[in-house]
């Protein structure tokens, strides 16, 4: 198999992948689920990041291999790259606003904590005045007044800012701002990088930092070490393979830059706890129930 060829499909808006024609894009949570009958299939977007704001309603989603229930007031952070699929209650409603990861990085370069808290995806409950500025964001997206686009974007870098907020333990954080530079630069080339299974060095060469230092300030804003969050990278990709493709184990595995598919499963079962063939048996379980 091609490593460069991903089964999992991808969606983007209006056909571009790579930028979208306005400062951002906004419509109702209703506006496109309603016609694909409530339910968007599992897929992902390469380079859209989506905050998604229910506030009427319910439904579920599947963020990657997790799932989570939706109430009124929740919100979703969607990164680029996640798998999601989502079903809501008929007449459910909301907002879904998107960016692309360029205007992402502009409207955040000054600010990395509140990237660092936007970085991985996840499901919490909104609070009153996130819901007052995505309303306000709404109404002015659907306006053609002066100065839209310096109002979206000010008003974009208020919600993603307090979305960022909400996230677990993001108060914590968001206090690291000296060194969450590194780590978003990290995580790039992580993301460019992780199927050549570059070393810790390596990382660190491109960086300019030494091996050692980019170690113990990933460990300091994580808790976890350089070369753990390299295998994670390639578990977490490994469990999207899994749960949203046909693929064999050893096809994921050559996907991923593995010679030998049983160092592959046994890199899997080290981050993952269970073997790769155990981890499609289980999600057959609970997809069955």
């Amino acid at each position: 198999m091609d490593p460069q060829v991903d089964p999992i499909r991808h969606y983007s808006l209006y056909g571009e992948f790579e930028q979208l024609p306005d400062v951002m894009h906004c419509e109702s949570i209703a506006a496109r689920s309603a016609l694909h009958d409530w339910e968007l299939a599992a897929h992902r977007h390469a380079h859209l990041h989506q905050l998604l704001l229910l506030r009427r309603g319910a439904g579920r989603v599947q963020l990657d291999d997790s799932r989570f229930a939706l109430a009124p007031g929740s919100l979703l952070n969607v990164p680029p790259g996640t798998v999601h699929a989502l079903r809501f209650e008929p007449g459910s409603d909301g907002f879904v606003v998107t960016w692309t990861q360029s205007m992402l990085d502009e409207l955040l370069g000054s600010d990395p904590r509140v990237s660092l808290g936007l970085a991985r995806p996840w499901v919490a409950s909104s609070e009153p005045s996130l819901d007052t500025v995505a309303l306000q964001l709404a109404e002015e997206y659907a306006a053609r007044s002066p100065a839209r686009a310096l109002v979206l974007r000010g008003l974009g870098c208020a919600l993603l800012a307090r979305a960022a907020r909400l996230r677990a333990g993001g108060e914590a954080a968001m206090q690291a701002a000296p060194d969450s530079r590194l780590l978003k630069g990290f995580d790039a080339l992580l993301e460019a990088h992780f199927r050549e299974h570059w070393r810790v060095a390596d990382y660190a060469r491109a960086l300019a930092v030494t091996p050692t230092h980019l170690s113990r300030v990933l460990r300091g804003l994580t808790g976890a070490s350089a070369s753990g969050l390299i295998d994670a990278r390639l578990v977490r990709e490994a469990r999207r393979q899994l749960a949203f493709t046909n693929l064999r184990v050893a096809s994921v595995a050559y996907a991923l830059g593995f010679a030998d598919p049983a160092l592959f499963s046994r890199v899997f079962t080290r981050a993952a706890g269970c073997s790769p063939r155990a981890f499609r048996r289980q999600l057959d379980v609970r997809q069955a129930r």
